[in-house]
């Protein structure tokens, strides 16, 4: 789907496009670890630990790097609470809630049909 850019920055966005800029935001928001991580913080602000909770598997480094880019992105707020120990939380920006939407939808179509998805045998050596 081809659209007008409305900066004005560029003729139109088309993610087929090997150079769009929204290449970037899709790649981020395909990504496994920020779907997840929009979702668990659909509830409302939460801290890094409690993420990291929410998303079993995650290793901190990546988190980071995750929660990083989608700042970056402006999916969500960092807010830094001046405290000893300092007491951070992250929330989604309005961006954000939009984003969850479809991620939503795609996280639950995920758990409803991952026992009808081909997966096939492995081979023998």
């Amino acid at each position: 789907m081809t659209t007008t850019c409305p900066s004005g920055q560029h003729s139109h966005h088309d993610v087929y496009a090997a150079q769009c800029p929204c290449r970037a935001l899709l790649d981020l928001l395909a990504n496994k670890w920020s779907a997840l991580a929009i979702g668990a913080l659909e509830d409302g602000p939460q801290r890094f630990g409690q993420i990291q909770r929410r998303l079993q598997g995650v290793s901190p480094k990546v988190l980071t790097q995750t929660l990083r880019r989608l700042e970056d992105f402006g999916i969500l707020d960092r807010t830094v609470y001046p405290a000893v120990p300092l007491h951070v939380e992250y929330a989604l920006t309005p961006l954000g809630h939009s984003a969850a939407i479809p991620l939503n939808a795609l996280r639950s179509w995920v758990e409803d049909n991952i026992d009808h998805a081909f997966r096939p045998e492995p081979t023998a050596p």
